[in-house]
């Protein structure tokens, strides 16, 4: 294409987000570079695009988060741009600047705005000074429990304490009596330490139950500031988002104030690029909270409602374009309603543990108006290493009514097996009157779910009536499916000093693996998920998950009461409290800070 914005767009991200940043890329006529770990050798994202590279070692610091072998590799493909899709250095400034000193593009906003909102204190002081209104609470940072026994009583309980430097629920602590600042601070700096470098934490009233509605902002290189219309994001767990729907149901004045405010807001720091705006309702207030300076998880519902591919623009006015209409072109174009929901590898009935394992048998939903973001194919292995998600279910419709009937047949439709999921709580919530009226909040989730989970056989949600026969098409059968082994007997791929190739041999060698009769290939059996619910067993206290101990707060000889938080276990991006399941006096300290612990490993033995 001659008009295309960049010749090669790298994208420094991994699963269903590299695979919807390439879609787009290639309908501009950009060539496309994966990179990999170790993991994701197979992953999907991995075959689709036209050139893939190794980084590393599956951990994070070891290869999507290693800035000078994604450095490397965009200069040894001879990529001009990068995209980062989200997570990762998607809100990096001082790596967005290391691109760009490299002389290639970014894509995404100038470095100086993610600094600008990156910090949450130095967020809120900006959006003080712009006239817009934020959460009632404090604009500098707290430096020990003391000083947020000051805050709440300045500012009442509950209080929250959060981490300036992060985001999506990490770093965040809710104390509801005075008595619980002091864990609330610890571990909220705790998270923020190990998540985002820095421990600096500041503190907020905690509004109960109210809604979090983000405005999506889309804005170029040449002042132009528009609103692509509000999410709710309210259905959360651990303060991260499950379930979003667009256009939010609030007072129309709201609505106003809160797309005056967002545009607002981004003119202010000069922002260039999509972004949220992110609020919490109250009634008939609304108050800023943060802004991501990314493309959301959750775009996908505001591009359902305005018929706008949001990662197009990001490219686009990356490349110094100009917006292609008017914010009053985008508001006549709204049309019906969208729900995201986020299908995780997680047992809603143990506190959505996180589960990773190997997925068997995957079968997406399909028909009008549905929708499906994911990398996930029948042997998808989901490691520890990354988030839980497996897939993005999007629906639309005329109305509301119409989504939410929509949504509940495509769950019905949707096959998953292998690992515990969030699907049979997501089929519930369809039904749940709160979630039907909209009345729902931030609180209503965590409770529905425990309750749905002690009303289930054995402590899990029941589990849904799904079709599990063979119709349909697996996704290792669709376009872009399992890749060019699976499509061609005489392919193979080739890894080449760190680069991925296709190979066409004229006699080839026998495939690796077993191969079922008619030459489908054997899904790989890589061990099943931890699912074990049970923390302790006798005198002993169990990891119930496979992860990395943070931290264990207690020595050898400690009393414990019943309760008392005895190890912090990191898995899957989400921080885990395991807690003594009786009092006792610690007899043995089974594993230290920093040891890789399977699912049943004896953490604490009591006397």
């Amino acid at each position: 294409m001659a008009d295309a914005p960049f010749r090669k767009i790298l994208i420094a991200n991994r699963g269903e987000i590299a695979i919807r940043v390439m879609r787009s890329a290639k309908e501009l006529g950009c060539a496309t570079v994966a990179v990999y770990s170790d993991a994701d050798r197979d992953a999907l994202h991995v075959r689709y695009a036209d050139e893939a590279y190794h980084l590393g070692a599956a951990p994070p610091s070891q290869s999507y988060l290693n800035a000078d072998k994604l450095l490397g590799v965009a200069q040894r493909a001879g990529a001009d741009a990068i995209h980062p899709g989200y997570g990762f250095f998607a809100e990096n400034a001082a790596f967005a600047r290391r691109v760009i000193a490299a002389g290639i593009t970014w894509i995404g906003p100038h470095p100086d705005a993610i600094d600008a909102m990156g910090d949450k204190i130095r967020a809120r002081q900006a959006m003080v000074a712009a006239g817009v209104p934020v959460v009632p609470g404090g604009t500098d940072s707290i430096a020990d429990a003391a000083a947020a026994r000051v805050a709440a009583d300045k500012y009442g309980l509950p209080l929250a304490l959060k981490a300036s430097g992060g985001g999506g629920g990490k770093g965040l602590k809710v104390a509801r009596t005075v008595e619980e600042l002091e864990s609330a601070f610890s571990t909220a700096q705790r998270e923020a330490s190990a998540y985002f470098g820095n421990p600096t934490i500041y503190v907020e009233r905690y509004l109960e139950n109210p809604k979090h509605v983000e405005l999506q902002i889309l804005a170029d290189k040449h002042g132009n500031v528009l609103h692509v219309g509000e999410r709710d994001c309210s259905l959360q767990r651990r303060h991260q988002k499950l379930w979003e729907e667009a256009p939010a149901l609030i007072p129309a004045s709201v609505r106003a104030g809160m797309r005056a405010a967002g545009v607002q807001a981004a003119k202010a720091i000069g922002y260039d690029s999509v972004g949220t705006i992110e609020c919490l309702v109250s009634g008939d207030a609304f108050y800023f909270l943060e802004m991501n300076t990314r493309i959301q998880v959750e775009h996908t519902v505001s591009e359902e409602i305005s018929g706008i591919d949001l990662v197009r623009e990001q490219i686009l006015v990356a490349a110094g374009r100009p917006l292609a209409f008017t914010q009053a072109e985008v508001e006549a174009g709204f049309r019906g309603h969208a729900i995201e929901v986020r299908v995780n590898a997680e047992d809603p009935a143990q506190n959505f543990r996180p589960a990773p394992g190997v997925v068997e048998r995957y079968k997406e939903p399909g028909g009008f108006g549905v929708r499906v973001d994911s990398a996930a194919y029948p042997g998808f292995e989901i490691t520890p290493d990354y988030d839980s998600m497996i897939a993005k279910l999007i629906v639309r419709g005329r109305d509301r009514e119409e989504t939410l009937a929509r949504l509940g047949r495509a769950i019905d439709e949707y096959v998953i097996t292998g690992v515990p999921t969030t699907l049979p709580l997501l089929r519930a919530l369809v039904d749940f009157g709160p979630v039907r009226d909209a009345s729902y909040g931030t609180a209503t989730l965590e409770p529905f779910a425990a309750a749905l989970g002690k009303a289930g056989s054995n402590g899990s949600i029941p589990a849904l009536r799904q079709a599990q026969d063979d119709k349909g098409v697996d996704r290792a059968d669709k376009g872009v499916g399992r890749g060019s082994q699976g499509a061609d007997d005489e392919t193979v791929r080739v890894e080449v000093n760190g680069r991925l190739f296709s190979v066409r041999f004229v006699d080839l060698p026998l495939p690796r693996g077993t191969a079922r009769p008619g030459g489908a290939k054997a899904v790989p059996k890589k061990g099943g998920p931890a699912r074990t619910s049970a923390v302790a067993a006798g005198n002993d206290v169990i990891s119930p998950m496979h992860g990395v101990v943070v931290e264990i707060p207690i020595a050898t000889g400690a009393k414990v009461a019943e309760g008392d938080v005895v190890a912090v276990i990191e898995a899957m991006k989400m921080m885990n409290e395991i807690r003594a399941h009786r009092s006792g006096s610690v007899a043995t300290i089974h594993v230290a800070p920093g040891a890789t612990v399977e699912a049943r490993t004896p953490l604490i033995t009591f006397v």
